[in-house]
């Protein structure tokens, strides 16, 4: 037992007091005159031993009275458990993770409840301390202060949810930082109150606690059977066109124990439902949903996917944006035109298609990279910086369909063409050419999908047109068209990020009739529908920076981003016709952005609508737990971890063992007994 006050056991000397009186009886003597014997038999007699026994039974009381009152002063306590002991006079800081994990439930209530009350609670200790700080995910302004206790006590009333997680190494240095700003000169304590959930940790390994501090760590958890949330989302075609028959591909995971059974997904397409799907996701797996749908319009459509899956319901909706048969660039250039003007009569009339046509000598390197298709067409030799321009265009994304000339520069192309990884070219320079006819191409093969009629089954009832090659190349790519000899026609290679089309004869009549054929006009649209970029449905806010494609953005363009009533300006860049933009964290805004669709927004001009989505980090429920932690930290003594704060009694245990257990209000208790004890016995002793 230790004292916090020891001088006052000075007071023990007061003892000494009562001692004294019942050395020395102070008490007077009366003597009574009494003239008859009879007065004898009315007065009581006691012996001396009894008399003996009361004195010293007061005394007793007295004496210990005495003492528990010095005691009492002195304010006694047993020493704690710890080995490093609570500074209150350095500064206390403490961290509550209000991220969305901590919806989980536990008996109906929300661990974020559960950890507010025990830190209400851990307040209560610490209520004459003035150096308090409270910080949460939001980071916001407030936290950067020193409160006392009751200011903090009234902030846990309105802690709301964060949709922004903090990694542990995060929440250190900003604790960190807030002691050397205060320059604090005692010993300093952070607390964490939370799931400590392994997806938003971070490595916890490399996390040191400076040894001057004492970090306490106060788990909130539970296991947690399933939790289904939405992974991705993609179209089985980059386009997708109005009034046909799309499909949409949805990834859901499952990060519990215990497979989620018949979870029955909903698509809404613009707030209304469209298509459902249901799915059984094993313990820890995935699995893919398929959704068939039709789109009514052109432009973008908000789409969503929503389930139902309790507890946890926070991820239980997806946020995507379709564009529905969007407009396709192409840039035709061409070194020879032909009086039929096959390429340009097939785009011209489809409001699909925007299409440019220049000639190889004056094609500005700008339009390329700006197009989704180039079409070369018959242009003898590449020069300048076509050939480089035309290579950068594919790795970035875009497609290349290359038409050759009558009479090809086999050297100048063999060149260019390898850098695709197209190799062997050679020029079979037929002066007279002899057409052969196509053969009929594979039907199950994507790129003929929606080509053919159904009722059209028999290859040998179709009529194809007749080609004369002026080049050949090795066996590369994927074989779309080929002729009755074996001898390739139509090729796809891909090549960085992009595709490359190479046809083997020019589209002029002399070398064949495609050009002429009704098969031409669906096979161009194919080639330019598979040369839009495949569509991102939706972005999440921690994907910094965000790359939107934009035309015409104008003269010092500043875009914003606009959902209802909320309106930014991030930092933004424009490289080419990509535009960067970096959405700001929840303590840049004061409050964090809600997941859904946002405007992107130019002058008065909405260029485009995007989905944005919270990082799916937070619906991995898997926690570490207290031997886990303990282990972690294992080499770091000033590293203390509970086991849990579901009970009512996590305040009086952390009292117990980092500050001790005072004793004075017992002492007290004890001396106002014994001064009772004394009445009692003055009364009924007589």
């Amino acid at each position: 037992m230790s004292f916090l006050f020891p001088s006052f056991l000075w007071g023990l000397l007061a003892v000494s007091v009562p001692i004294a009186i019942h050395i020395f009886n102070f008490r007077r003597t009366k003597r009574v005159y009494f003239t008859n014997v009879a007065f004898l038999k009315a007065v009581e007699t006691k012996t001396r031993s009894v008399r003996q026994i009361k004195h010293w039974l007061v005394l007793a009381s007295r004496i210990l009275a005495v003492t528990c009152l010095a005691l009492a002063f002195a304010q006694p306590f047993l020493p704690a458990e710890s080995k490093v002991a609570i500074d209150k006079k350095g500064i206390t800081s403490l961290y509550l993770d209000n991220s969305m994990s901590m919806e989980t439930e536990l008996n109906n209530k929300r661990y974020l409840d559960i950890a507010t009350g025990r830190l209400s609670e851990l307040l209560g200790i610490f209520k004459n301390a003035t150096s308090l700080q409270l910080i949460t995910n939001d980071f916001s302004a407030q936290e950067q202060g020193l409160y006392p206790a009751e200011k903090l006590r009234d902030r846990l009333t309105t802690i709301g949810l964060s949709n922004t997680p903090r990694t542990l190494d995060q929440i250190y240095k900003r604790q960190e930082n807030l002691v050397a700003r205060h320059q604090s000169s005692g010993k300093n304590q952070f607390f964490w109150f939370s799931d400590f959930q392994k997806s938003t940790a971070g490595n916890l390994s490399e996390l040191k606690a400076d040894t001057t501090n004492q970090l306490f760590l106060v788990p909130v958890q539970a296991e947690v059977e399933k939790n289904v949330f939405v992974d991705s989302a993609w179209l089985n075609t980059p386009f997708i066109r109005e009034l046909q028959n799309n499909i949409l591909f949805v990834k859901v995971s499952n990060s519990g124990k215990e497979e989620a059974k018949n979870v029955v997904l909903k698509l809404s397409l613009d707030n209304t439902q469209a298509s459902t799907a249901s799915v059984n996701v094993p313990a820890n797996g995935t699995a893919t949903a398929k959704f068939n749908f039709n789109l009514k319009g052109k432009g973008f459509k908000k789409g969503q996917i929503t389930f139902d899956d309790f507890p946890v319901t926070f991820d239980n909706d997806y946020y995507f944006v379709l564009n529905s048969s969007p407009l396709i660039r192409v840039l035709h250039i061409y070194g020879e035109k032909f009086s039929g003007n096959y390429i340009e009569n097939v785009y011209d009339n489809d409001s699909l298609f925007s299409l440019q046509s220049f000639s190889a000598q004056n094609v500005d390197p700008g339009l390329i990279k700006s197009s989704d298709l180039v079409i070369l067409e018959s242009v003898a030799s590449l020069s300048g910086t076509l050939p480089q321009d035309l290579q950068d265009f594919v790795r970035k994304g875009g497609s290349l369909a290359i038409v050759p000339p009558v009479s090809p520069n086999a050297d100048n192309y063999g060149r260019f063409l390898s850098g695709f990884g197209i190799n062997g070219l050679n020029s079979t320079g037929n002066a007279s050419p002899a057409l052969i006819e196509i053969a009929a191409p594979d039907r199950n093969n994507p790129f003929f999908s929606d080509v053919f009629e159904e009722s059209v089954r028999q290859e040998i009832n179709l009529n194809l047109p007749s080609a004369s090659p002026v080049w050949s190349w090795g066996n590369t790519g994927q074989l779309l068209l080929a002729m009755r000899d074996g001898q390739t026609y139509l090729n796809q290679v891909s090549a960085g990020n992009g595709k490359v089309y190479l046809v083997a004869a020019p589209l002029n009549p002399q070398f064949g009739s495609m050009a002429q054929h009704a098969i031409f006009v669906p096979i161009m649209y194919k080639i330019a529908a598979s040369s839009v970029r495949a569509q991102r449905t939706s972005y999440t806010f921690d994907e910094n920076p965000i790359s939107l494609t934009i035309n015409d953005a104008g003269p010092n363009p500043v875009f914003k981003l606009r959902r209802n009533k909320t309106e930014l300006i991030p930092v933004q860049r424009i490289t080419g016709n990509q535009l960067l933009l970096e959405i700001p964290e929840g303590d840049q805004l004061g409050e964090g952005l809600t997941a859904g669709y946002y405007e992107l927004v130019n002058g008065t001009k909405t260029e485009q609508i995007i989905a944005l989505n919270h990082n799916n980090a937070e619906s991995k429920l898997q926690y570490f737990s207290p031997d886990e932690l303990r282990a972690v930290f294992a080499g770091q003594k000033n590293v203390q971890v509970f086991d849990r704060i579901d009970d009512d009694a996590f305040s009086t245990a952390f009292e117990q063992q980092n500050m001790g257990t005072t004793l004075w209000k017992y002492f007290l208790y004890a001396a106002l007994f014994f001064l009772l004890l004394e009445i009692t016995l003055i009364r009924l002793l007589k």
